[in-house]
């Protein structure tokens, strides 16, 4: 995969993970209530359950792209719009999507269990990624760039939570995030809006 790509690829899976939304108040809350390591065990397991649904969404739609390029090119659409509707709702939200988490006691147990099903409950996440993953799978794609795509976005969303959770630990991420969450919406809805068109455009090259 060309460094450029990947590059694209990295940008638009850390806004994905750093807009505000039920996972980072999944995270807030956990280590809010458990402290340091219940937050970063939750990160964790969400990036796990993440994981998950980039190596289905990679995987599938090699497959579709072979075997149903008429379905693939109607699920690009789709994805297109999709995307414009959380950019245009991210642009909407303004404070109202400002942070509210509230501390519960928690273990490490329950931090993982909830990290997973978080993600794996979400089914807006996988729609996101086949709308994101559409502009970087093509047929020929060697499994090793799959594997990169996969890890890419493993690691930002796990790496931007457990940074979430280590500095809440010191009280002073949660005030930060919530006094610019209006920003964070702003920015996202930008990005997607961006996307969107691009994907109308044509496939990343």
């Amino acid at each position: 995969m060309p460094f450029s790509l990947w590059m694209s690829l990295v940008a638009i899976c850390a806004m994905g993970a750093m807009s505000p939304g039920p996972s980072l108040a999944l995270v807030l809350r956990h280590t809010l209530g458990g402290g340091r390591v219940p937050g970063v065990v939750a990160a964790l397991s969400h990036a796990l359950g993440v994981g998950l649904y980039a190596l289905l969404t990679v995987w599938g739609l090699g497959a579709v792209i072979v075997r149903f390029p008429l379905l693939f090119q109607a699920i690009t659409w789709g994805g297109a719009a999709y995307l414009a509707w959380l950019g245009i709702k991210a642009l909407r939200a303004g404070r109202a999507g400002a942070l509210r988490a509230e501390a519960t006691a928690t273990t490490g147990g329950q931090a993982a269990r909830d990290g997973m099903l978080v993600a794996l409950g979400n089914p807006k996440l996988i729609l996101f990624f086949i709308a994101l993953l559409s502009q970087f799978v093509t047929p020929d794609m060697s499994l090793a760039a799959r594997a990169i795509i996969v890890l890419t976005a493993m690691v930002i969303d796990g790496g931007w939570y457990v940074l979430v959770a280590v500095g809440l630990s010191h009280s002073r991420v949660l005030p930060w995030l919530q006094a610019r969450a209006h920003w964070i919406n702003r920015a996202t809805g930008v990005l997607l809006l961006a996307l969107a068109l691009r994907v109308v455009a044509g496939p990343i090259a």
